[in-house]
């Protein structure tokens, strides 16, 4: 593992894909955020409330997306739309890291997010030499999970109401992907 992953992070701000672009968020990204913050279904399966205003979303870029490396914008290439967001939550002590992601409704089934998960993938063990990666999602959501394993991660389990999310106990399907795992898979 790298000795300073926010070094790293700092370093790796922008990352350049094929039909999206994972970037620092903007100012400006505001009213794209409030767009699918502020969407219902959008929000159905986050432990995140979303936002109730412009305000909110620009006091959440400032407060929120803003208050560490590692957090991404997910940008519309063709569009220059900021779509969604991804960020990976380290954890050193077991040189691993989780993630979250969201994305706009409007761009669902696209194949935008394993896209962006798997650059965050490839950063995870490339750029910070982690040895794992790890996420999941709650049941019900389980294009979530077919994203998940689209970039190599394994179906782990699932805990048994888990979380208590919005007042409802949910279940979780847990995924990872180790480095070796990763290098197995990278090779073909």
């Amino acid at each position: 593992m790298v000795k300073n992953v926010n070094e790293v992070l700092y370093g790796n701000e922008t990352i350049n894909l094929k039909s999206i672009t994972l970037r620092k968020f903007a100012a400006n990204d505001y009213r794209d955020l409030y767009e699918y913050a502020s969407d219902p279904q959008t929000l159905e399966y986050l432990v995140w409330d979303g936002l109730n205003s412009l305000q909110e979303a620009k006091d959440s870029i400032y407060n929120y997306y803003w208050s560490r490396p590692g957090i991404y914008a997910i940008e519309h290439n063709e569009s220059k739309k900021c779509i969604g967001a991804i960020d990976i939550r380290p954890d050193l002590e077991h040189e691993k890291t989780s993630f979250g992601y969201v994305l706009n409704r409007s761009y669902w089934g696209r194949g935008y997010m394993s896209e962006a998960l798997a650059a965050i993938i490839r950063l995870c063990f490339e750029k910070l030499e982690l040895n794992r990666v790890e996420g999941y999602h709650f049941i019900g959501n389980e294009a979530s999970g077919r994203v998940m394993a689209k970039c190599g991660m394994s179906l782990e389990g699932i805990m048994v109401q888990e979380m208590k999310v919005k007042g409802e106990f949910r279940d979780c399907a847990h995924y990872a992907i180790t480095k070796c795992q990763w290098e197995l898979l990278s090779q073909k």
